[in-house]
C-alpha cells in the first residue's frame, strides 16, 4: 500500500473537508453546545462549505487535486435530499415507512439509500472510468494481507485467512451485544423466523450501500491525493462519527464503527475489490436486522 508522501497541506484540507462534512459539528453543536441541528441546518451548511472548498481550489492549484472529493460530497447530498425530501415524501413511501412490519419499513428505507448509492457509483464512473478503480470488483480473496502488529496479523497471512477470522470474531462479538442488550425470548426468536429472507435481502442491500456509499467512494478518491495510510484514517473517521447516534450510542459507538471502517476499507486496497468488506458487513447486518424484526414483533405484534 506504499504511495508517495503527499503534501502536508493537500492532507490538511483533506482532512477539514471530511470532518467538517461529517457528522461531527452536529455532535458538537448538539452535545457541546446545546443546540439543535436539523437536516437542513446541516445541508445548508455542508452546501456553503463545499462552495468554499471548490473555490479555494480555483485559486490554489495544489488543491485542485481534492476537487473529486468535493464534487463526490455534493453528490451524495443531493442524492439524499432527493431520495429522502422528494421519493421518501411520495405517499406509497410514507405509507411503508410508517409501517410497523419489518418487512414493509425496512426494504422501503434501503431503496431511498439504493437511489444514492446509484448516485455515487454513477459519478464515480465518470471520474474514475473503471469500477475496478472505486473497488466495484470481487478482487482477491486471498491476497497478501500487511502486517498489522496489534492484530497479530503477521506478513504472509492472507485475506482468505484473516477475512473469515475477522468474520467469526467480529459477529461474536456483534451477536453478544445484541443478546446481552434486548435478551430475546425464544419465542420472539421463533415468531421472527418468516422475517429471514426479508433479513438476509435487506442485509445484502444495506452492506452494499454503506460499503460503496461511505468507504469505497472515499477511498477512491483519497488514496491518490493523500495516500494509502490518510485515506484509511479519514474513511474511519468519517464512518466512525457517522455511528454516533447508533447502537452503541456515543463514543463507544465510535470506535468500534471507527474499527470497522477502518479494516473494512482496508480489505478494499489490500485486495482491489468489495467483496471481503461486504461479505463481514453482511453477515454483521444479519444479526442486527434479526434483532430489529424481532423488536418490530415486539412493538406492532407482526
Amino acid at each position: 500500500m506504499s504511495t508517495p508522501r503527499p503534501r502536508m497541506s493537500i492532507v490538511l484540507a483533506a482532512w477539514t473537508i471530511v470532518l467538517a462534512l461529517s457528522l461531527l459539528p452536529t455532535v458538537i453543536a448538539q452535545e457541546v453546545l446545546g443546540r439543535t441541528v436539523t437536516a437542513d441546518m446541516k445541508a445548508g451548511s455542508s452546501v456553503v462549505l463545499i462552495a468554499a472548498g471548490f473555490i479555494v481550489t480555483m485559486g490554489w492549484k495544489p488543491m485542485r487535486v481534492l476537487r473529486p472529493l468535493l464534487l463526490l460530497f455534493l453528490v451524495l447530498l443531493g442524492a439524499q435530499w432527493f431520495a429522502f425530501t422528494q421519493v421518501g415524501r411520495l405517499p406509497i413511501f410514507r405509507t411503508w415507512l410508517s409501517d410497523p412490519s419489518f418487512g414493509v419499513y425496512m426494504p422501503a428505507e434501503l431503496l431511498l439509500n439504493l437511489i444514492v448509492t446509484l448516485a455515487v457509483i454513477g459519478l464515480l464512473f465518470v471520474v474514475k472510468r473503471d469500477r475496478r478503480a472505486f473497488y466495484l470488483a470481487k478482487g482477491d480473496l486471498s491476497a497478501p494481507a500487511e502486517p498489522i502488529r496489534w492484530l497479530r496479523v503477521k506478513s504472509g497471512d492472507r485475506w482468505s485467512t484473516l477475512g473469515r477470522d475477522l468474520t467469526i470474531f467480529i459477529s461474536l462479538g456483534t451477536l453478544a451485544f445484541l443478546v446481552i442488550s434486548g435478551r430475546p425470548s425464544a419465542d420472539l426468536v421463533i415468531r421472527a423466523l418468516p422475517f429471514l429472507p426479508a433479513i438476509l435481502l435487506a442485509a445484502a442491500l444495506n452492506a452494499f450501500n454503506e460499503e460503496v456509499t461511505y468507504k469505497a467512494s472515499i477511498l477512491s478518491v483519497l488514496v491518490g491525493p493523500v495516500g494509502s495510510r490518510q485515506a484509511l484514517r479519514m474513511v474511519a473517521a468519517y464512518f466512525g462519527i457517522a455511528h454516533f447516534y447508533g447502537i452503541p450510542y456515543g463514543v463507544i459507538g465510535v470506535i468500534l464503527a471507527w474499527f470497522l471502517g477502518w479494516i473494512l476499507a482496508r480489505s478494499m486496497l489490500e485486495t482491489r475489490g468489495l467483496t471481503w468488506a461486504w461479505f463481514i458487513h453482511f453477515v454483521q447486518d444479519v444479526l442486527i436486522f434479526g434483532f430489529l424484526a424481532i423488536g418490530a414483533i415486539t412493538a406492532g405484534g407482526s
